[in-house]
């Protein structure tokens, strides 16, 4: 059912809730919903499911239609980042309830990820603050271009093809824990990325990579810190480069990865045990990229799988989007 457009002169704000119903508990949250916005002295709150032909670009332009002070998004990343694309034009605050498998963008935010209550707070009394949005036009292999948004990464090589082999119903039945098996089976793939990119829109150059990586923000699931400089509101790209050579390489990237950045990092003293920039693992930061790949290659943005790609061309933009936090963050 279309959103409701708020008379001009009403004097109570409203929200809308954008919610993916195989995702969220759906009668838990209305009843959490209705009982702040009454504590708040709101407007009734309007419902908005998402569905198969509308992941979330339709129904913010729905929330956007009727005035909504707040779009409350209850769903996992693609939801999130469907609900993000149909606003990146607008200057309506967008609250989070992370209710998927991975909750990239609310995990690099510090948000909560398992208290709804506290997310329902945040999204009637939280403060706003703005977050650079990623804008990507992608080439396929045909010569067809297609235009999204991504808010924490977009990537090629291990990750999309990690996502390829992942089995859905494993994964809904296990979490990350499906990834495991896609994991073994992707690094089982030789198939190097070889490819032409310009940086800031530079003279363009050849190299290989097992991975390419353009990251808005840095961690991924179980605290794995990917791109530690990374920050959603510094108007760049961190880019990683990912080029094993063989064992040693993986090695390589582990340690970085895992120890260095996850633990060394954490602490003065640890930082001062951390080792210069390794072959296998190469970082720079750009406003903007341009990728030429030698063949199309499968592309991932916030952790959902997006087709083939033959190029593509990614942009920052700064404080595209506005995100509620609680009011003590």
């Amino acid at each position: 059912m279309p959103a409701q457009p708020i008379s001009p002169d009403a004097q109570r704000q409203r929200a809308v809730v954008v919610y993916n119903s195989i995702k969220v508990d759906l009668d838990a949250l209305k009843a959490i919903v209705a009982r702040v916005e009454a504590e708040n002295d709101w407007d009734q709150t309007i419902w908005l499911s998402t569905s198969e032909d509308d992941p979330g670009q339709g129904r913010a332009a729905e929330a956007l239609e009727s005035g909504a002070a707040v779009v409350i998004v209850a769903g996992g990343d693609g939801t999130v980042r469907a609900v993000a694309e149909g606003l990146k034009d607008d200057s309506i605050a967008m609250a989070l309830i992370p209710s998927g498998t991975g909750n990239l963008l609310a995990r690099n935010l510090d948000l909560s990820l398992d208290d709804v209550e506290l997310s329902v707070h945040t999204a009637f009394t939280g403060v706003d603050r703005k977050i650079d949005l990623g804008l990507i036009a992608i080439t396929r292999a045909d010569g067809a271009k297609t235009s999204h948004v991504f808010l924490v990464m977009a990537g090629l090589g291990l990750d999309s093809k990690m996502l390829a082999n992942t089995d859905d119903d494993l994964k809904k039945k296990a979490g990350w824990l499906a990834y495991v098996t896609a994991l073994a089976t992707t690094l089982r793939d030789k198939n190097e990325l070889r490819f032409r990119y310009s940086l800031n829109r530079g003279p363009f150059r050849a190299t290989r990579a097992h991975t390419i990586i353009i990251a808005n923000c840095g961690s991924l699931p179980s605290n794995i810190v990917l791109l530690p400089d990374a920050a959603v509101d510094d108007g760049q790209f961190d880019v990683a480069l990912l080029r094993p050579e063989g064992f040693v390489g993986w090695v390589q990237i582990f340690v970085k990865v895992i120890w260095e950045n996850g633990v060394l990092r954490r602490t003065k003293a640890g930082r001062a045990l951390m080792t210069k920039e390794v072959s296998a693992l190469r970082y720079v930061r750009a406003e903007e990229l341009s990728v030429r790949l030698e063949r199309a290659e499968q592309i991932e943005l916030d952790g959902d799988g997006f087709g083939e790609a033959r190029g593509f061309d990614v942009q920052v933009l700064p404080s595209g989007l506005t995100i509620k936090f609680p009011p003590t963050a």
